[in-house]
């Protein structure tokens, strides 16, 4: 008889184009009977990936899931074909990702800083909805009970974050949680404007321990933890406010669930399944720390497969090293770059593995 597959949460982190790294992650992930998805919790490219993962899978299982993430990006890469925002002549030739040299960015990084998207663009013309309405059928989303869906935006009133359950999600759900306020206009949802989730959080770590069974929780993270030098050029500072903003909420979470997993072992059966517990992680953080943010907005094919690749390798090498790891113990340590942002040391005695794959 064969094994049943282990159940696994998934949270997956957002980054514009480089939410590529997280498709290929998935990719290799759906590939492996061994797992099966439980429960998603998405913001921004996270989330657009978690709603065409359910879309597919809904209709087609894992092959479904997977087809339908590679026709999501290919359909993106091609929307953007003709957009002013390329790559030069001289980066091609170079083979950089980035974009800083392209007069489109660079024309577009100073509208944006000067100009609201509700004077450019007076009418809310963004092709990405369009291009999600036309392939993703929420109604088949809120209906595939076989993966629970979370997708968090961030209240432009409060200041805090709102996390969308599966059956609350739609089309403008997942905008809002992609809604770039330099780029977009707030979208509204129940009356109330809503800004992209990676401001109070990227992603929600906590409705996955309250709403499903599975004791695993995998995090998908693109934005780097850590960089050794110092940002001196606009254009590198404004990355790594970036990156640090974008990882905050991340980073509490995780002390917090750490936290948790210490104190409690007795009490009720909900306090006790924080200490059951066991946290995992990917990321790519030299090929991503290579990145800067221009390259947020390049969705050319080729990069898009570059971060696909990367993905699926450092899926593939968790497999190889932690698969045996999953219901039993985590392999996020303290040791590990996230940890040791979120104020994590390695005890004293406390012996561990410094893989941070």
């Amino acid at each position: 008889m064969s094994q049943q597959p282990i159940p696994i949460d998934l949270a997956l982190q957002g980054g514009g184009a480089h939410g590529a790294f997280t498709w290929g992650v998935l990719d290799r992930l759906l590939e492996d009977e061994r797992i099966i998805p439980d429960g998603i919790s998405g913001t921004s490219a996270g989330a657009m990936n978690a709603v065409v993962l359910a879309h597919g899978f809904a209709s087609g299982g894992r092959d479904g899931a997977r087809a339908a993430l590679r026709d999501f990006w290919q359909s993106l890469s091609n929307l953007a074909r003709f957009s002013p925002l390329q790559r030069t002549p001289l980066d091609r030739a170079l083979g950089k990702w980035t974009m800083d040299n392209s007069p489109g960015y660079q024309l577009f990084g100073i509208a944006s800083s000067l100009v609201s998207p509700y004077q450019f663009n007076p009418f809310d013309i963004n092709p990405l909805r369009e291009l999600v309405a036309a392939k993703v059928d929420f109604e088949r989303v809120r209906a595939c009970r076989e993966l629970h869906l979370f997708v968090s935006a961030t209240n432009v009133r409060t200041g805090r974050a709102r996390t969308f359950r599966r059956h609350e999600i739609s089309l403008d759900v997942v905008m809002a949680s992609a809604c770039l306020p330099q780029i977009f206009r707030a979208v509204e949802i129940d009356g109330d404007p809503y800004w992209d989730g990676g401001y109070m959080g990227n992603p929600a770590l906590f409705p996955l321990i309250d709403d499903t069974a599975a004791d695993d929780i995998m995090i998908v993270q693109i934005n780097p933890t850590e960089r050794e030098e110092l940002p001196r050029t606009a254009a590198d500072i404004q990355n790594r406010l970036n990156e640090i903003t974008f990882n905050a909420s991340l980073v509490k979470e995780v002390a917090t669930l750490r936290l948790l997993k210490r104190l409690v072992h007795d009490g009720s059966a909900a306090e006790r399944r924080y200490a059951r517990m066991c946290l995992h992680h990917i990321s790519a953080e030299q090929e991503l720390r290579s990145l800067d943010i221009s390259s947020k907005f390049n969705v050319e094919w080729d990069f898009l497969e570059y971060l696909h690749g990367v993905g699926r390798a450092a899926m593939d090498g968790w497999l190889a090293r932690h698969a045996h790891c999953l219901g039993r113990e985590s392999t996020l340590k303290p040791s590990h770059l996230l940890c040791r942002q979120a104020g994590f040391d390695v005890e004293p005695g406390l012996r561990e593995s410094h893989d941070e794959g």
